[in-house]
């Protein structure tokens, strides 16, 4: 993304893709701010613009469109808008792809995980960097045609359904270690976390993930997650509010990584 960021910045373009080497996964960044500023979209903020775009040209009340436990909930707000069905499934595509071969009588038109997977076309049923770089780019070109751009987009996103902040953040730790972690979580979960109430605990067993709702304060929560890695020694924490500065939710979620340390 660096390489091709600066590519983008030398020709003065509007938006710039990358594919990872087997092609599966998709990078996106835009121009932001002017003088030679560049952001790079987080995978929830592309998925909510293929999202927003799909089911904006697509008709059925069929639909069907899903996400996995660590990515955001805007989605399920989306299908929800749409009249379309929605799915949260444990993380991996092959647990998207399973829900949707048992959703009998549905039609998934879209799914996506923040890990930068895709599925935007009926096959294969996985994640598809390809297919997903070519929609982006007509993404692209049809808010341009319409005088707009891809943070353009977003905004209008915002605007319709609240702007939506996600931050993520790891702590090394030994497999063993990371499961007993969210063991004792679960066991003994705090009443606060950086000064808000913790409302909601919630127990996803079969992803080894716990889900802590913080009080609302006038808006509408902050969800924070907990699981270990199923590839590398760490422990992942997610973190999602709505008109919530990041540095908020950033300070949050090291909270709870504090709290989470302190039970093993």
């Amino acid at each position: 993304m660096d390489m091709v960021i600066e590519l983008g910045r030398r020709e003065s373009l509007d938006v710039v893709i990358a594919n990872d080497p087997d092609a599966d996964r998709l990078g996106v960044a835009v121009p932001s701010g002017g003088a030679g500023e560049w952001r790079l979209l987080r995978g929830d903020e592309i998925g909510w613009l293929f999202a927003d775009h799909i089911l904006r040209h697509t008709t059925g009340s069929d639909r069907l469109v899903e996400t996995t436990v660590v990515s955001s909930s805007l989605l399920g707000e989306m299908a929800v808008a749409h009249g379309v069905e929605y799915r949260e499934t444990f993380t991996g595509f092959k647990w998207i792809a399973d829900a949707a071969m048992r959703a009998d009588g549905l039609r998934l038109v879209f799914a996506y995980e923040q890990a930068l997977g895709y599925l935007v076309a009926n096959r294969p049923l996985d994640k598809d960097g390809l297919a997903a770089a070519v929609l982006l780019a007509e993404i692209a070109g049809l808010a341009a045609d319409e005088g707009t751009t891809i943070e353009g987009r977003l905004d209008s996103i915002a605007a319709r359904f609240g702007r939506h902040v996600t931050a993520e953040r790891s702590i090394k730790m030994d497999p063993s270690s990371g499961a007993s972690l969210v063991r004792a979580l679960l066991a003994t979960p705090p009443r606060a976390i950086g000064g808000r109430n913790v409302v909601s605990v919630l127990d996803y067993p079969e992803a080894n993930l716990v889900r802590l709702w913080l009080d609302e304060e006038g808006g509408r929560g902050v969800r924070l997650q907990i699981r270990p890695s199923g590839t590398e020694p760490k422990v992942k924490l997610y973190g999602e509010g709505v008109e919530l500065p990041a540095s908020e939710l950033e300070r949050l979620l090291r909270e709870l990584a504090d709290v989470a340390v302190s039970l093993v």
